[in-house]
């Protein structure tokens, strides 16, 4: 039997291993802040969304006894609460019959310890819905 050479061979395994424990801390250390950016996303589209909602037609609503939301009152008022948070990718929408607000957002999350192996950012989405009325 001929002796194999295994030098280097336990040196391989250190670098496979310290590249593994890279991912998997990244995964921990940066998914954890995507998953926090993603509900921090959700309540300010959510705030966004309850605030064009508040924009009520008073006089559609004295006259039909029925709450109905003022469309360019709502657009603006949930664009502003958007940009008050400091985002800039969303979109507002109120339908003709006002009868909701929908707030859709994406944000991007740079990531810390997965840039080292090339994954540079997380892409977070949200939408949320409300609609006019008093408050439960």
């Amino acid at each position: 039997m001929t002796k194999r050479d295994e030098r280097g061979s336990a040196s391989v395994f250190i670098v496979g291993m310290a590249i593994t424990l890279v991912v998997v801390a990244g995964l921990v250390f940066d998914g954890g802040g995507a998953l926090n950016a993603r509900m921090t996303l959700a309540d300010d589209v959510e705030a966004a969304a309850v605030a064009g909602a508040q924009a009520t037609d008073e006089i559609y609503a004295h006259t039909n006894n029925e709450f109905r939301i003022d469309r360019d009152e709502a657009q603006d008022r949930a664009e502003a609460a958007m940009r008050a948070q400091g985002y800039s990718n969303f979109q507002v929408y109120v339908p003709a019959d006002g009868s909701y607000v929908r707030v859709t957002a994406t944000d991007t999350i740079g990531t810390k310890m997965l840039s080292l192996i090339g994954y540079n950012s997380f892409e977070v989405h949200a939408t949320a819905t409300a609609e006019p009325g008093i408050p439960d």
